[in-house]
């Protein structure tokens, strides 16, 4: 397989289960929920695990307001249904190999990867050989998760990225067959 979902939280599921602060547990959990509710497209889940004023920083794209979306949960939700929902790309995997907790964020950091759709990639301007194909996205990502003092959900995610996990694309050919089924 080249995209196991189910690794995006195996690594916060480990850490979460010893545990011992009932605070860091709780944020450890609100991202696991998060995390699980992204790999099922289901954006009312990921909603719930914040607060009612998110905020979404994506540093390597910090002038794109589509993919820094802030103020409500509408506007989370709108970037959702725009970047993983209408698009296709909701096949991701964050194989983390770091994670780490205190009383105000989780960190996580991994492997991002992505069956990006053929046909979205063409409408970005990439040139694919096969617009009905998938085309393996990846790049080493970081996510910053804060959490909210008052609510005790999620501010949002901050996301610092390695390198463009674009570049190349078009050689990274996949099949939906290359991504493991959800296992919850």
């Amino acid at each position: 397989m080249k995209i196991d979902p189910n690794n995006t939280w195996r690594l916060v599921e480990e850490r979460m289960e010893r545990e011992t602060d009932p605070v860091v547990k709780r944020n450890l959990e609100l991202v696991f929920n998060h995390m699980q509710s992204e790999a099922k497209a289901d954006i009312e889940g990921v909603v719930a695990t914040l607060c009612e004023e998110p905020k979404y920083i994506a540093h390597d794209v910090p002038d794109s307001p589509e993919m820094n979306p802030a103020g409500d949960k509408d506007a989370i939700r709108k970037f959702y249904d725009m970047t993983i929902v209408q698009t296709d790309a909701w096949r991701l995997e964050l194989n983390c190999d770091r994670v780490i907790a205190d009383r105000e964020a989780v960190m996580t950091e991994g492997v991002m990867r992505m069956a990006y759709p053929g046909k979205v990639l063409a409408m970005m301007g990439i040139e694919v050989d096969d617009p009905e194909a998938y085309y393996l996205y990846q790049t080493r990502m970081s996510v910053v998760w804060p959490v909210d003092p008052d609510s005790g959900l999620l501010i949002g995610e901050e996301t610092y990225t390695g390198t463009d996990g674009f570049a190349g694309i078009a050689d990274r050919k996949i099949s939906l067959e290359d991504v493991a089924p959800l296992t919850i």
